[in-house]
């Protein structure tokens, strides 16, 4: 898995979130601040050219205003997003996708293909 392949993989990761999340939110009024911010990850999805500059702030609304909704988050996306969002991750989240990107940095080297779920899953041990 290169960059630009991680990147499109993190996309669908955000794309499927915000669909999830403005499903869940569209029987709120127009104007309830979660529908809005659901919106906003829509919008997001649909343009990832603003993912670096309006993502983090998008993750810390969510994660400090409805914390219910914070498990639904890819903790991948976390990662992938890095700077404040990383104060969302235990330490053993952090370390764990640090190992993981050194994996797939390896393996792009390579010039290997790189499958990210088998990797976290032999991480984890869930193999």
């Amino acid at each position: 898995m290169n960059d630009q392949q991680y990147l499109e993989h993190c996309h669908t990761l955000l794309a499927a979130f915000s669909r999830e999340l403005v499903t869940r939110t569209q029987q709120l009024p127009q104007d309830h601040p979660l529908r809005e911010l659901a919106e906003g990850y829509r919008s997001l999805a649909d343009n990832s050219t603003d993912l670096y500059d309006k993502g983090p702030a998008l993750v810390a609304r969510l994660f400090d205003t409805y914390p219910e909704f914070a498990p639904t988050f890819p903790r991948q996306l976390l990662w992938f997003l890095g700077g404040d969002c990383l104060h969302y991750m235990a330490d053993e989240e952090i370390e764990q996708h640090q190992q993981l990107e050194e994996l797939r940095l390896a393996a792009a080297a390579r010039g290997e293909t790189f499958n990210f779920q088998a990797a976290r899953a032999k991480l984890l041990n869930l193999q």
